[in-house]
């Protein structure tokens, strides 16, 4: 089964909408861009651009680094950035980080606390988990990647999930890919992971993106949705119900710091 990502992406601002139709403001989100976006950068940009409006949400770009000031609701720093200013990111108060990007945030996350927002992308695999009834307990998973914003929390989740997980890098042996049940790449290869790499019925979330020939791409070939049972094409799938849950965690923020 092929994942439409915009569909469940628009249930998801639907419902988040709702949400924030009932809070007395529309909730502002400021995104901090350090440097000239890439083509897949600006791609995402457009899209919370478009998902903020979906969302109930205002939303703004700035290069001035005292971004979450007061006025202020969620506040993002879009990756990447140099890595001289990657402690900027520990300077998000935990009550305004809807990308779950401080140490702190991510420390309640990986602890499993019960009022731990989700990293966005580990929000649309939850989300497409949900809808589709998948139940990595017990599964065999494999995280192609260790990178912060999908493979660390991708395998830290799947984990608090019970599923048995191994973490490998492109300069792993990737033949182990052939027993797992459940696969989630964010390597940003194009189209390495072939059809024969895979096992009859494995689910495979593909949050890879890199570009190929001036085109956005995934880690998968498109041939191997013949052989997953649960398959997300890149792009049109994790990156948008990504930023759906982003926005769903700002609304999340709001209604908190409202009601405290």
């Amino acid at each position: 089964m092929i994942i439409d990502g915009r569909a469940l992406a628009g249930e998801v601002l639907a419902r988040t909408k709702e949400r924030a139709g009932r809070l007395s403001l529309s909730p502002r989100v400021i995104a901090y861009v350090a440097q000239e976006p890439t083509p897949a950068t600006r791609s995402y940009l457009n899209i919370k651009k478009r998902s903020a409006e979906a969302a109930g949400c205002l939303f703004e770009e700035t290069s001035s680094k005292s971004f979450f000031a007061a006025g202020v609701d969620a506040a993002i720093i879009q990756l990447p950035v140099d890595p001289g200013a990657m402690a900027m990111l520990d300077t998000l108060p935990i009550g305004k980080d809807a990308d779950v990007l401080s140490a702190v945030a991510r420390a309640k996350f990986a602890r499993g606390d019960e009022d731990a927002l989700l990293p966005p992308v580990v929000g649309a695999i939850a989300e497409i988990f949900r809808t589709y009834t998948v139940d990595p307990k017990g599964k065999k998973a494999v995280v192609i990647g260790a990178g912060f914003l999908v493979g660390g929390p991708a395998a830290t989740w799947l984990a608090q999930q019970g599923a048995v997980v191994r973490v490998v890098t492109l300069g792993d042996d990737l033949s182990q890919l052939r027993d797992a049940d459940l696969i989630v790449s964010g390597a940003g290869s194009p189209h390495f992971i072939k059809p024969e790499m895979l096992k009859q019925g494995v689910v495979l979330i593909d949050a890879g993106t890199s570009e190929s020939n001036g085109r956005l791409a995934g880690d998968a070939d498109p041939a191997c949705a013949e052989k997953c049972s649960v398959f997300t094409p890149a792009p049109g799938g994790v990156g948008p119900l990504a930023v759906a849950c982003l926005f769903e965690n700002a609304i999340t923020l709001v209604e908190r710091a409202t009601h405290t």
